[in-house]
């Protein structure tokens, strides 16, 4: 099983797989990735599931992969949206893809 609790990955790696691995969390859990991934294919590597719609209606895993559908987005733990499909993993990123931290109002 996977660190994100799912018995396999959407993706699977098939080459590239020398890189520098990258340390991220995951709705408080860490998981592993490599140097170079993006946050979708970080996400997708580890379970079946990109993120869990705001909105109630489902899980989400992408849609067009190249940042037009909004299908992809996730949240930082401060509440910042990030496109999943176009951004890089970087050490330490702590992001959100069930309970999204909506800003507060002033």
């Amino acid at each position: 099983m996977s660190a994100s609790g799912h018995e396999a990955g959407l993706f699977r790696r098939l080459a590239e797989t020398g890189r520098r691995p990258v340390r991220l969390w995951v709705d408080g859990q860490p998981i592993e990735a490599l140097e170079g991934d993006t946050l979708m294919v970080a996400l997708l590597t580890q379970g079946l599931v990109l993120r869990h719609s705001e909105f109630g209606d489902g899980a989400r895993a992408g849609f067009c992969m190249m940042g037009a559908c909004q299908d992809c987005w996730v949240w930082t733990e401060q509440g910042g949206r990030l496109r999943a499909c176009s951004t890089t993993v970087i050490e330490s990123l702590r992001i959100v893809t069930r309970e999204v931290p909506w800003p507060a109002l002033p």
